[in-house]
């Protein structure tokens, strides 16, 4: 059941170069700063640790889609942001990115019980 406070989540998986995960480590970093700056609710950036060497993550939250197209356009106006988005583009470590937008199904989640 969708409510007043329901948010969306934008989840980002990228393919990135094996051989260029400090880089990809830097742009997380980086986006770390811009994107809560320009409104969206960041969740993190996740690079590979085990498993795949090429599969990352970004994942924030938004109110709804209006504010995810306001969101970016601060982030295109952010010197930040752009140089950001110069950085990957000269750098060439993303492969590959795709986006989707989820909202939470599983609320009212219970208390987390430590062992």
């Amino acid at each position: 059941m969708m409510t007043a406070d329901t948010k969306i989540a934008c989840f980002i998986r990228y393919e990135i170069d094996p051989f260029k995960v400090e880089a990809f480590q830097h742009y997380a970093q980086v986006w770390g700063q811009a994107i809560p700056a320009c409104g969206a609710d960041l969740f993190g950036y996740f690079a590979p640790y085990e498993g795949s060497a090429t599969t990352a993550y970004g994942v924030y939250t938004l109110p709804n889609l209006a504010a995810y197209e306001e969101y970016r356009a601060r982030l295109r106006d952010s010197a930040l942001g752009r140089e950001n988005y110069q950085f990957a583009k000269r750098e060439q470590f993303i492969r590959r990115e795709d986006r989707i937008f989820l909202r939470l199904a599983s609320a009212p989640h219970a208390g987390l019980i430590k062992p």
